[in-house]
């Protein structure tokens, strides 16, 4: 592959919900320009992007692929992403790489949950972006039923580039409203044609919209439009282009990836309309001097990249994603990684096409590859000279909230489990291992069910390691009610020395319930001698650790030790200890013990359709209501508190009741007192826990 400098280079994103056609579109447009030389398809799992095993099996995208396309003397890099929430991550991380977006929506299936939250991270991020309509050759297929309510849904600025010509129901060319010309495919070409007469309407319906926007380019244009005067081709393209690329106008086109019709005009109106790297922003942090640093794509500054994605196989190995901010990296340079502190030599440059690795001399400013064997990097880092060491801010990428319990089905594969999820974590950001050693289990984190059964299959299919996942244990904790006052002696005697240890204590709530014990003696005349007391401490510290009424950690409790007795030769630290815990477990079963569930603080923005079903929902769980205010654009925020064991499987069922529109999240408020029903219900599965446990040592 050539080496391309800035202005010739265009990173574009593909976004859009789960199957409306990204894959193909970025199959078509790789077959186009001669990376491949017939069609793939991803029912066969033969297309560029779905590489992977677990995506071709799932038939879906999964990851974020990278297909460098070369186009009459430009470079295009298409960032081919999922479409399926569970995946957002990679999503997220394309879009920080990505200039400028195609938002892809079936226009069988018109506007779909993906195609509003492809818009709104265009959004955020304030990229260009053109709405391509697929599946044209379908017969119930709508181009201008997709402009209206695109048009309703996000404004006047969405301007029909082009849109479709019909025969007999067949999809058989299309008219182009910047040139007011009609073009017919015959075979893999495009023929000049007459515009028909059912479509002129359309055509000056279309055309009044786009003169629109060039006449608002300048106050010059405005007053040549209002006197009626006819603008250039060349005016016109000039004009859109500026519009374009400052999210003024969002030009829509169509096409059919099946039949690669229309993927020529939008591989063409890419580099027409869309910004290269050097008409962009991008700005650190220089570490010698603190100051902004305006990196800019500009291949004459000090060179910096920052790692975007990290790919990690078992079979290709790892790769480094990186985009280019400034200055040319080439082959044998010497980086520094601040984030790690560590300087590496970067050795061989590639891109990517899919999973196959091109290597190259070097790359420009603005332009993406991928480094090899660079041991330290993880996604994220920056990558500077040690002349002018730079950092560049992190994305933001969406937080795992959905989480299962997990262990191998070997116990001998603990240590090959550990090193393959450390593998993935490199690759999948929104994944987490987290070591809940309180409960005694270990959760595994991540966007959703799917998302977590495609890492239960990449272990056992990547990495030879099967676990199971199960429902995971809730953090309950224990306390009391009333005060009790109880004694315990503990006494043993098996020749030489024996064992005496004895303690009366009183117990009461301590009003605080993050913390677990408060301990005070009162001992008056030496009944218990003062070396003895941290002994008895040490034991209600034990104590409190497994509490009585059903094994959970207990907080909220003061304990005094006002009296005991002791042996001159037989007490020890020991005895005391192990009569203090036994004190303590009586006190408590005698004081009301009761146990207190975790309360999350819960937010939920679904549309404003959906609150009354949201509300209905959260209250069979006990959750409850605080507030409601309006979000963005007819979007309601609900504020609530919830048990933790009420959002066991709420992200599946949030989605499938606001059609995947809803989006939450979630953190630890407190701690209150469970429902009867539900310590009954704790107590006597711990009971029986104990009993099986004791049968199968039995």
């Amino acid at each position: 592959m050539n080496v391309y400098t800035t202005d010739k280079i265009r990173n574009v994103v593909l976004l859009g919900h789960g199957g409306a056609g990204k894959t193909m579109l970025a199959e078509s447009m790789a077959y186009l320009s001669g990376i491949t030389s017939r069609m793939g398809k991803v029912e066969e799992g033969s297309t560029v992007s779905d590489y992977d095993k677990e995506e071709q099996k799932r038939k879906f995208s999964i990851n974020t692929s990278v297909i460098p396309i070369e186009w009459e003397g430009y470079k295009i890099n298409i960032l081919d992403t999922p479409g399926y929430f569970d995946f957002v991550g990679e999503v997220e991380e394309a879009v920080s790489a990505a200039g400028a977006a195609v938002i892809v929506v079936n226009g069988k299936a018109g506007i779909e949950v993906g195609t509003r939250k492809a818009w709104e991270l265009c959004e955020k991020y304030h990229l260009p972006r053109i709405v391509y309509v697929t599946n044209m050759d379908v017969d119930n297929a709508s181009f201008r039923q997709v402009v209206e309510d695109m048009t309703d849904l996000f404004g006047k600025k969405m301007a029909p580039f082009h849109f479709p010509i019909r025969e007999n129901e067949k999809f058989v060319g299309y008219v182009n409203v910047v040139s007011e010309t009609g073009n017919r495919w015959q075979g893999k070409d495009v023929v000049n044609c007459d515009i028909p007469d059912y479509s002129k309407s359309y055509l000056e319906q279309y055309r009044d919209t786009l003169m629109e926007s060039v006449a608002e380019t300048s106050e010059d244009m405005m007053e040549r439009y209002f006197a009626g005067e006819t603008f250039s081709e060349d005016e016109i393209r000039a004009a859109l282009r500026a519009n374009v690329c400052d999210c003024e106008i969002f030009p829509m086109t169509m096409g059919s990836n099946i039949l690669c019709q229309g993927t020529f005009a939008l591989i063409d109106d890419i580099i027409k309309y869309f910004p290269s790297p050097e008409n962009r922003q991008v700005k650190g942090i220089a570490m010698k001097t603190n100051e902004i640093y305006d990196a800019d794509y500009d291949f004459s500054k000090a060179k910096s990249a920052y790692i975007w994605k990290t790919l990690v196989d078992p079979f290709i190995g790892k790769y480094s994603l990186i985009k280019v901010n400034s200055g040319v990296l080439k082959t044998d340079d010497l980086m520094l990684n601040y984030d790690k502190d560590v300087e590496e030599k970067i050795g061989k440059i590639y891109v990517l096409q899919g999973n196959k690795p091109i290597e190259v001399n070097e790359l420009h400013a603005g332009d993406i590859g991928a480094l090899a064997k660079i041991s330290k990097a993880r996604t994220g880092d920056t990558l500077s000279t040690s002349a002018t060491p730079i950092k560049y801010g992190k994305w933001e990428i969406s937080k795992p909230y959905t989480y299962m319990r997990y262990k191998p089905k070997d116990k001998g594969d603990v240590d090959k489990l550990a090193q393959a999820l450390s593998k993935i974590s490199h690759e999948d950001i929104t994944m987490k291992s987290v070591n809940d050693a309180e409960n005694h289990q270990m959760l595994l984190y991540g966007m959703g069910e799917q998302h977590l059964d495609v890492i239960v299959s990449r272990l056992l299919n990547e990495y030879k390691v099967e676990i199971t996942l199960e429902k995971p244990k809730i953090a309950f904790r224990e306390t009391i009610k009333k005060t009790s006052d109880v004694e315990y002696k503990y006494k043993k005697q098996s020749g030489g020395h024996g064992q005496y240890g004895h303690v009366k204590m009183k117990f009461s709530p301590s009003g605080d319930l993050d913390t677990p014990y408060v301990f005070e003696q009162e001992v008056v005349g030496g009944a218990v001698p003062k070396n003895y007391f941290p002994a008895v401490e040490k034991g209600i510290a034990d104590a409190v650790l497994r509490g009585p009424l059903a094994a959970y950690p207990v907080v909220g409790i003061k304990a005094v030790l006002y009296d005991g007795s002791y042996h001159p030769v037989d007490s020890s630290e020991m005895a005391f200890k192990t009569a203090a815990i036994q004190a303590f477990k009586k006190g408590v079963m005698e004081a009301s013990p009761i146990l207190l569930e975790p309360i999350m603080k819960l937010n939920v923005t679904v549309p404003d359709s959906y609150t009354g079903d949201i509300m209905g929902d959260l209250n069979k769980r006990r959750g409850r209501v605080n507030g409601m205010n309006p979000a963005s654009a007819g979007k309601t925020l609900i504020e609530a508190e919830i048990p933790m064991s009420g959002l066991f499987g709420y992200c599946t069922d949030l989605r499938s009741m606001t059609g995947g529109y809803g989006d939450y999240s979630y953190e630890f408020l407190r701690y209150e007192p469970a429902p009867s029903d539900v310590q009954e219900k704790e107590v006597a599965a711990r009971a029986a826990k104990v009993a099986e446990n004791n049968a199968m040592e039995d």
